[in-house]
């Protein structure tokens, strides 16, 4: 299934899309929002998946992050050979994670910002899977038993903010910088997710062309590793590390500006894409 958080008529709410439609499962029953839905475990999934009744057309929909806010927001830093090959960095014995601001959420087509404090903002298309159920302690080989499915991500990063502090979070989290999905793509619909194409356009240039298959630690290691620590929820995002091409990467370096493009897209997940605007006038500014 391709499980979707969309708005239409004014309303915002749940949906499966099936071709070029988006059936309302809010409409038919289940809740009308998707952390709610994730919460309700194989049950909600086994209704979702059976449902029928109304639909609207897929084009007449605003798709909204699948999960307006994420319980958590965990990535990994290094996790691509030829991503690591370019910093010219040892690769890790242990994944590195680092956690993005739940805040940071942000949908699969509205623009993101670049931030006023500065001009280093890049991108990174990445892989993301959706917890789909509470659990510690999961060994890698009921890994896949504990994803709801998987996801389109950019890891929007703030490269000077980044590096000012070893656990990268400022620098990864600032408001909007977590684009994703469509869709949550069901793991029926994905198959082998460590076998899946990965491209990422800024204003129709290639920069990233790899495949999952090149990850260090894989989906479930990293589910592994994460649990022997702390509890996973349903609804948690995984961003799962980005391949060479970045904007950091090249020399000279490439950063984004306003008025700027990136498009990501993974096999069988669909894609996102996000403009660059400056950041607006906040309205909680003090």
């Amino acid at each position: 299934m391709k499980l979707a958080t969309f708005t239409h008529g004014g309303r915002t709410r749940i949906g499966r899309v099936d071709g070029d439609r988006m059936l309302d499962l809010t409409a038919a029953g289940l809740p009308a929002d998707m952390l709610s839905f994730l919460e309700g475990g194989a049950e909600l999934m086994q209704r979702a998946a059976a449902a029928n009744g109304a639909s609207v057309p897929l084009a007449e929909v605003t798709l909204c992050a699948p999960v307006a806010r994420p319980p958590k927001i965990l990535a990994v830093g290094l996790n691509y050979k030829d991503h690591i090959e370019e910093t010219g960095l040892d690769t890790p014995k242990f994944p590195m994670f680092f956690n993005k601001q739940s805040t940071a959420a942000h949908g699969p087509y509205t623009p993101f910002h670049l931030p006023r404090v500065s001009d280093k903002l890049d991108y990174e298309g990445e892989l993301g899977f959706i917890i789909g159920r509470r659990c510690r302690h999961v060994p890698r080989a009921r890994a896949h038993e504990v994803i709801a499915g998987f996801t389109v991500c950019n890891d929007v990063s703030v490269r000077d903010w980044q590096m000012r502090a070893q656990t990268f979070t400022l620098g990864k989290s600032f408001d909007t910088h977590a684009p994703f999905g469509p869709y949550i793509v069901t793991s029926d619909e994905v198959g082998d997710p460590h076998d899946l194409d990965l491209k990422t356009w800024v204003n129709g240039e290639l920069r990233q062309n790899s495949n999952t298959r090149h990850l260090v630690f894989d989906c479930y290691e990293q589910i592994e590793t994460l649990t022997a620590a702390f509890t996973l929820e349903p609804g948690d995002l995984v961003l799962t590390g980005t391949p060479s091409g970045v904007g950091i990467g090249f020399d000279p370096k490439r950063f984004l500006k306003a008025g700027d493009v990136v498009r990501i897209e993974i096999a069988k997940l669909g894609h996102i894409e996000n403009a660059v605007v400056a950041e607006p006038a906040d309205p909680d500014r003090i």
